[in-house]
């Protein structure tokens, strides 16, 4: 059977591989000649290596970094400019997937900046639901929102078991970033 759908495929949990993984996705789609666009909602001040890695797909693979880096840490009022700065990134998220320009677009991170009350889930599964048929939609991050997780096709949970950071070994680079 070779039925095509888009899918809504969610990748969250509190262990390490969440973008690892839809950049998995994306990069298994890209091999059969899809379109893909990732846009990262809160990643943006750092340079990480799957920015120069995009560049080698020019034409059909775009990421977008639409955030400022992190958010709302421990008890921090979130900063206006990065609810802002969500909220568009949502909108360009919405006009791709509607564009008709992409196969799969990529919400890298979206899950944070919904725990972190920066956009309405309602809103996000209205959208989602709404979509056009083919084009298939990635959600990373932890903790996604029980009305996504009923929605999607596909959740898969990453779980740690162990992680070099708790022997004090730092980020290494091309492994966390």
């Amino acid at each position: 059977m070779d039925e095509r759908k888009g899918l809504i495929i969610i990748f969250t949990g509190a262990g390490k591989g969440k973008t690892t993984a839809a950049l998995g996705t994306a990069f298994r789609a890209l091999g059969n000649g899809m379109r893909v666009l990732m846009l990262q909602f809160l990643k943006g001040s750092w340079h990480y290596g799957e920015l120069d890695a995009a560049t080698k797909f020019a034409g059909q693979f775009e990421l977008r970094q639409m955030g400022r880096g992190f958010v709302k840490v421990g008890g921090a009022e979130t900063d206006p400019e990065d609810v802002r700065m969500v909220e568009a990134a949502w909108e360009e998220a919405k006009a791709a997937i509607t564009s008709g320009d992409w196969d799969m677009v990529v919400l890298d991170e979206i899950n944070y900046a919904i725990g972190y009350k920066m956009l309405n889930p309602e809103a996000v599964a209205e959208f989602l639901t709404g979509r056009p048929e083919m084009v298939h939609v990635v959600l990373t991050g932890r903790n996604a929102h029980p009305k996504l997780v009923e929605l999607a096709d596909t959740v898969t949970e990453m779980r740690q078991v162990k992680h070099a950071y708790e022997k004090g070994v730092l980020a290494q680079r091309g492994i966390e970033y």
